[in-house]
């Protein structure tokens, strides 16, 4: 037998066993073969994301980070790096790469360094989608069928596009558009090629190669992908030489926030893993959008930070971080001062120290180099050096305790000294001393038609505590209480003219076997006072009278008609002072009741969820006022025709039934909800009453300037112009809380003011004369302390909208009255005044009339009213 003939048989041999081979290899895997059909709708496991009502991304929850890509969304240059780096012949083989494998094996023999790869991007694809990292065999052969069904499936773009969204990078990162947000915090249009190549780069090694965990890796790696690049003729020695030049900047970055919300966002989250559960709600793609709006929302940030820093430095300078070395201060002969300085670190000691360092918000560390009479040295993390003038630093009294501090400093040695570790912020193009306020604060905005939260802050530092004050934080309102208590004493007839005694009031306790004296803050008593006024200025005792008039536990069924549990309702008189624990949200509700007409809303977040695709998949039908609406019933009203309905919140939970069990459903059904309306719980005359009532805290009443009127305890709201707001200041016993809540009728807001520790006191302050000596501010207050973040918020968020004018409701009428005894007068000078009655209820007695009518049950009331209460 000739060769030739010997080696015809010998290649036919060969290609039968290699074809007896993969037949045999296909034949015992194939019933372990997924089926890759499944890839023509693949759902990429994408995290939730959550934005604000107009678009802006408020945060992003999932173990994942993708952002998935479309291939013409990609960088060119990107695709070519991946291509030339993982699989150059990708849209010339048919899923594996016989070629490419032995154009590998020949580069390892001859460099001994794996510049290529072996697998395919097909390959691979099939590799990370249904196949483990186990290196067999067995799986090899797996993937290599896997591939082939792939390559008839999908096309090589949808390969390729698939392999880019899919492929882990590092540092959770999923796809190549979140690795460029990760690592650059970039958009994958803005990288430059010495990124692109990196990213390109990571696919063999996305633990070791990645620029954050190992810049020197990845410079090298980032180097392989760029000579591949130019030996594909991809780019020209230009580029590539001044990419390979280029330094490696890279930082973890998270998701690209541009609102900031983090407290909305965990309520968010809590309730899509309630509604869906964690899988679901983390991986799916979930695009929540919520009531937020973002320039409300950062204004109430900022305004929140602003008031937390101004008590902070009222309170006084609590003293550095930390003292890296010792400085002695020694007096001179012409009053200056130096420092004797012991163990000074060198710059690069301190630079090494600052990275080691966080800040918190704004506050940025620093470390006190040196001082020079009112100003002061210092060096930031990466060797930044700045001053801190006089101007950021004569706040810093040293703090002695929330009630006292101690004199004002004269020079900069005062305050501070070299090697001290201190936060500094910039403010208004200079640097100020900080540090990390001690005391807590919340606010909350929520529109009072249908209870969409506009705005919520729940502390100062999401990163400092995520325990939300806003929702969580039951404190005890004080006199945040008052416009409800004086609510129910309408519903008993009194009038906004009905004369209290403001007078203080002894009152022995046989229970705890002491004197009850509840007193004025300040203690200055009128005598004889219009409830209108009395709101007005706070009256603590007025406030008892009043309860007492009505009955606790008819004050208590009153109150929950605005929402709050019966169980955080004392029974006892000192719930007229303000001794219920409730939150910010839950006030701010009660407030929306009277902003509204009185209509109880419920508040919420969220106002739909879509998936990855765009479809809705939740829509939030809110209980909105309607007061046309014949749909509407009263709480007394729905509670006479239920026996289950007994209580306001069972009222609100039938109400919303309907919402509820519809949570969740697909659009269609969501889309069919009928219209769900709030509950009236008072009467519109009196929710009228009330609400004018408080505008009186704002506006006062006569000619105060003159000495023939008085000021509201919330009279600095004044500055704001605006006739359409009402409000009231709320203090606890011994300051511990202080409170403003206020509205307009398209905006209540509550604001809160403490410390998380509950028994700690707010204090008082004290600040420095011209004339250099100490003199007492004043303790904190409702109007103090947290009325100014609510002034900051709301004159933003109402600045240029027109002011919007109530109505009085059919049932209200006016008549003009004495201001000293409530009766009718037919004066027209300062001493007389128009109020609001509701009908039937307005005097009938004119004040030093000779001519007297019989006296209805309200005016006798009137008369009666000093000697009774």
């Amino acid at each position: 037998m000739s060769w030739l003939k010997k080696l015809i048989i010998l290649l036919l041999a060969g290609v039968f066993s290699v074809v007896a081979v993969v037949a045999a290899s296909y034949w015992y895997v194939k019933d372990d073969l997924p089926s890759v059909a499944t890839l023509k709708d693949v759902k990429l496991q994408t995290p939730m994301r959550v934005f604000s009502q107009d678009g802006e991304l408020i945060s992003q929850f999932g173990e994942k980070r993708r952002i998935p890509l479309k291939l013409d969304e990609m960088p060119d240059l990107l695709l070519k790096a991946v291509l030339a780096t993982e699989d150059n012949r990708f849209y010339e083989h048919p899923g594996i790469d016989v070629i490419g494998m032995f154009r590998a094996f020949t580069v390892v023999a001859m460099s001994g360094e794996a510049r290529q790869g072996a697998s395919t991007i097909t390959q691979q694809l099939a590799r990370v989608f249904f196949l483990t990292r186990e290196k067999k065999l067995i799986r090899k052969i797996k993937e290599i069928f896997l591939a082939l069904r792939i390559e008839q499936e999908l096309t090589k773009d949808e390969i390729l596009e698939l392999y880019l969204n899919k492929i882990e990078l590092g540092q959770r990162s999923f796809g190549v558009g979140a690795a460029a947000q990760v690592y650059f915090g970039k958009n994958i249009q803005d990288l430059t090629l010495s990124e692109m190549a990196i990213i390109a780069g990571l696919p063999q090694g996305p633990s070791v190669l990645n620029p954050v965990r190992s810049p020197s890796r990845a410079r090298a790696r980032r180097n392989i992908v760029l000579g591949r690049m130019l030996d594909e003729g991809y780019i020209t020695q230009t580029q590539h030489d001044e990419a390979v030049q280029e330094s490696i900047v890279s930082k973890l970055h998270g998701a690209q926030i541009t609102a900031s919300a983090p407290y909305v966002a965990e309520m968010v989250r809590q309730e899509v893993v309630q509604k869906f559960g964690e899988d679901e709600a983390y991986s799916k793609g979930f695009q929540v959008f919520t009531t937020v709006d973002s320039k409300l929302q950062g204004k109430a940030v900022a305004a929140v930070q602003k008031n937390v820093v101004g008590y902070d430095e009222r309170h006084g300078y609590r003293g550095p971080v930390a003292i890296l070395w010792q400085a002695t201060p020694v007096s001179q002969a012409d009053g200056s001062v130096q420092f004797s300085e012991s163990g000074r670190l060198s710059d690069e000691a301190i630079l090494a120290y600052l990275d080691t360092q966080d800040g918190l918000e704004d506050l940025i560390p620093a470390v006190i180099t040196e001082i020079a009479g009112q100003q002061a040295e210092a060096i930031l993390s990466g060797g930044r050096r700045i001053t801190i003038p006089w101007q950021g630093l004569s706040w810093a009294r040293a703090f002695i305790s929330h009630d006292r501090q101690s004199h004002a400093p004269k020079a900069a040695a005062d305050v501070l000294a070299p090697g001290m570790h201190v936060l500094v912020r910039p403010e208004a193009g200079e640097w100020r001393l900080g540090q990390i306020p001690e005391v807590s604060s919340a606010i909350v905005a929520i529109n009072p038609k249908n209870g969409a939260v506009q705005a919520l802050v729940g502390g100062y530092s999401f990163a400092m505590t995520q325990f939300n004050r806003a929702t969580q934080a039951n404190r005890q309102v004080g006199s945040n209480i008052k416009p409800f208590i004086y609510s129910a004493s309408l519903e008993a007839n009194l009038t906004l003219a009905t004369l209290m005694n403001d007078a203080p009031i002894h009152q022995w306790d046989e229970g705890s076997n002491q004197a009850w004296r509840p007193k004025n803050s300040p203690e200055v008593y009128d005598g004889a006072i219009r409830i209108r006024e009395a709101l007005a200025k706070s009256k603590n005792v007025v406030a008892v009278r009043l309860l007492r008039a009505v009955g606790v536990e008819n004050t208590r069924q009153h109150l929950t008609k605005f929402g709050f549990r019966e169980k955080d309702l004392p029974q006892s008189e000192t719930l007229a002072l303000g001794s219920a624990s409730l939150t910010p949200l839950e006030l701010a509700t009660g407030y929306a009741v009277f902003a509204n007409g009185g209509y109880l809303v419920k508040p919420y977040v969220i106002t739909k969820i879509l998936d990855d695709q765009n479809n809705l998949i939740y829509e939030h039908i809110p209980a909105s006022v309607c007061t046309e609406c014949e749909q509407q019933t009263s709480a007394a009203e729905a509670a006479e025709e239920s026996t289950e309905l007994n209580d306001t919140e069972a009222l609100l939970e039938a109400n919303f039934a309907e919402q509820t069990a519809m949570a969740g459903q697909a659009e269609e059904q969501t889309k069919s909800q009928s219209a769900v309306y709030a509950p009236r719980v008072i009467s519109a005359q009196n929710a009228f009453l009330i609400a004018d009532a408080l505008k009186s805290s704002i506006w006062g009443g006569g000619d105060w300037k003159a000495g023939s009127g008085w000021l509201g305890t919330a009279h600095r709201l004044r500055e704001l112009k605006r006739q359409d707001l009402a409000g009231k200041t709320g203090t606890t016993n011994d300051v511990k809380d202080a409170w403003f809540s206020g509205f307009s009728p398209e905006l209540v807001v509550t604001a809160w003011v403490g410390f998380d520790d509950s028994e700690s006191r707010l204090g008082k302050t004290a600040w420095n004369n011209n004339l250099g000596k100490d003199q007492i501010a004043g303790g904190e207050s409702g109007a103090k302390t947290a009325l100014p973040a609510w002034q900051e918020f709301v004159g933003f968020a109402l600045k240029d909208k027109p002011q919007v004018y109530v109505q009085p409701p059919v049932g209200i009428t006016s008549v003009r009255i004495d201001l000293k005894t409530g009766l009718l007068t037919q004066a027209t000078d300062s001493s007389s005044g128009f109020e609001f009655f509701i009908q039937g209820t307005e005097p009938k007695t004119y004040v030093n009339s000779s001519v007297q009518q019989l006296p209805t049950q309200n005016n006798q009331q009137q008369q009666e009213d000093i000697e009774l209460f």
